[in-house]
């Protein structure tokens, strides 16, 4: 019987894979169709030409014409990282650890097992990696993943109609003006305080993070927060920073996540407050330094837009000019605070209808949910905006021919963005089909057995970035991991607490960049910034966090 089956490894009946959001629209106008617009750089050059057209060239040193390299866009790197993946797999040799009765490995048990795949089903796992990838199903008896398989679904369908779905609804809102009306009118009122809007939005995404893993969900306030962004000057890469770093610095330092912190102790076989005083000491010095470092980049953007590392869009530049240098904006008619009062409505059901009240209450992983949760998860999520959607168009009065144009046009808008979650989830199902996953845990048993307490955390830390890589699933890396970790820390004289601590911070820290997550390409293609400029801004940062985690881990286990 087909199930729908988490797709980032949270419980099921929750919103556990990526959640996708609105794309920052281009300022001035509703609707903006299409990615591949040219970029309006700060430095001077050529000028781009139209969409469509070939890129300007340069000259060679020779003298003769030379074109400019353009890194890969999200499509493009994804699909490269699947045939990487499947690579890899085709290398690595297939194994399995016996497991218990919960399912979990045992230590010692790995074992060379065949993974059965002749050449042409592993050729046809990475043909069918994209359908895979969106409604593939899990074999219950024998673990495989295909699209005509009976057993739970691993694919990300829900994921990608929320995608579209959330689309469709935030183009009938910009159709009304209301966005763009109320986005003026808060940013004029906020143009000299920028890096207290920074700070304020990266303290809520981070707090949400560190309690209940709110890092998918983020993906619903592109469409919101860029385009205010620009209005106050920044560029893109702003935006997309305090989005992606406020959420992912939270997760990283899970203190009470049931879907990180929650599985990982349980598998520990610890309770979930074992180890909170360092957890909570981490979140407090990497929140802060990663606030920091994003509004020092902010305001050196808007001190000299040259130094931007994403470049502007057409219109970038012009919508803080307009914020910045003209009279307060008009105020608010009634139909634009009816159209915001349903977006906010919306936008806060949302989060309610996702966070897990019992797990977080009560510290449980498993909690039942309570008799007043609505328990949603995707399904339920797309059915509430595209009701929001008809519901905003009747209230504006669109009509039935403008209506259904903003809702075609909004759901083609964001093709692209759920066709990344589509192909970030099938690059998995390799790995499963392939059933190499035990083989990188074995690997990682024999790095960490016999090291002395003050090492054996960074060791946790470094040899999870990998295995983090290979499975973005939080809970599913806990699952598979702890219950090895865990003896491990006994053999090594370290607390058990201190491993799920350097366990989720090793996943917190790779989901801040690698190209296999959602959150990450599915969030750049949103704000539409490279993901090559996102590594340029995030690069320093990430060494930062690296040190940092690496020195309270030890520490931890110094004083544990």
């Amino acid at each position: 019987m087909l199930r729908f089956a988490p797709n980032a490894g949270k419980r099921p009946g929750r919103c556990a894979g990526t959640r996708a959001t609105g794309r920052a629209p281009r300022p001035g106008r509703p609707v903006e169709r299409g990615a591949a617009v040219p970029q309006e750089r700060s430095d001077p050059g050529p000028a781009p030409g139209p969409p469509g057209t070939r890129p300007p060239e340069e000259p060679s040193p020779d003298g003769s014409a030379r074109r400019r390299a353009a890194f890969p866009g999200a499509l493009t790197v994804l699909a490269l990282v699947t045939l990487a993946v499947w690579a890899l797999a085709c290398v690595l040799p297939s194994g399995s650890y016996a497991r218990n009765a919960a399912g979990r490995p045992l230590q010692g048990t790995y074992h060379r097992e065949p993974s059965g795949r002749s050449a042409a089903e592993r050729l046809g796992d990475l043909f069918l990696s994209p359908a895979n990838g969106l409604y593939g199903v899990r074999d219950a008896r024998t673990g495989l993943v295909g699209p005509d398989l009976s057993g739970q679904l691993y694919g990300s369908a829900g994921v990608f109609l929320f995608v579209l779905a959330i689309g469709a609804f935030l183009t009938v809102v910009l159709a009304t003006g209301a966005l763009d009306r109320g986005i003026g009118r808060l940013a004029h009122r906020l143009r000299d305080r920028g890096a207290l809007l920074i700070a304020a939005l990266m303290a809520v995404f981070s707090l949400l993070g560190t309690v209940e893993g709110f890092a998918e969900e983020t993906l619903g306030c592109y469409g919101l927060i860029v385009p205010l962004v620009l209005a106050l000057g920044f560029d893109r890469l702003v935006a997309a920073g305090a989005i992606i770093l406020g959420a992912g610095i939270g997760v990283l330092c899970s203190t009470v996540n049931p879907f990180a912190t929650g599985v990982a102790s349980a598998a520990a076989e610890v309770p979930l407050g074992d180890g909170i005083a360092l957890r909570g000491a981490m979140w407090l010095v990497l929140t802060t330094a990663t606030t920091a470092y994003v509004i020092r980049y902010a305001r050196r953007v808007r001190a000299d837009p040259g130094r931007s590392l994403c470049g502007f869009l057409p219109g970038d530049r012009a919508q803080h000019r307009t914020a910045r240098d003209t009279a307060e904006p008009p105020p608010l008619t009634g139909l634009h605070k009816a159209v915001l009062g349903i977006v906010a409505a919306l936008f806060g059901l949302m989060v309610f209808s996702v966070i897990p009240w019992s797990g977080a209450l009560t510290g449980r992983a498993d909690a039942p949910p309570y008799a007043w949760e609505p328990d949603w998860s995707f399904p339920q999520l797309a059915a509430l905006f595209l009701a929001g959607a008809v519901l905003v168009g009747l209230v504006a009065r669109l009509g039935e021919r403008r209506l259904s144009a903003a809702l075609t046009g909004g759901a083609a808008d964001f093709l692209a963005p759920a066709l990344v979650i589509v192909l970030a989830r099938g690059a998995t199902a390799i790995m499963n089909n392939a059933k190499v996953t035990d083989t990188v845990l074995h690997a990682v048993e024999g790095a960490v057995a016999g090291t002395p307490p003050a090492l054996f955390g960074v060791l946790v830390f470094l040899v999870n970035l990998p295995l983090a890589f290979l499975i973005p699933s939080s809970s599913g890396h806990a699952t598979l991991a702890l219950p090895i970790l865990a003896p491990l820390a006994d053999f090594a004289g370290v607390a058990r607490p201190l491993a799920v601590t350097a366990w989720q911070a090793a996943s917190g820290w790779m989901n801040l960049w690698v190209p296999t997550t959602a959150v990450i390409m599915g969030g750049v293609s949103l704000a539409r910034v490279g993901y090559d400029a996102y590594l340029r801004f995030a690069a320093p940062l990430l060494a930062l966090l690296a040190v940092l985690i690496c020195a309270f881990v030890a520490l931890g286990a110094a004083l544990g």
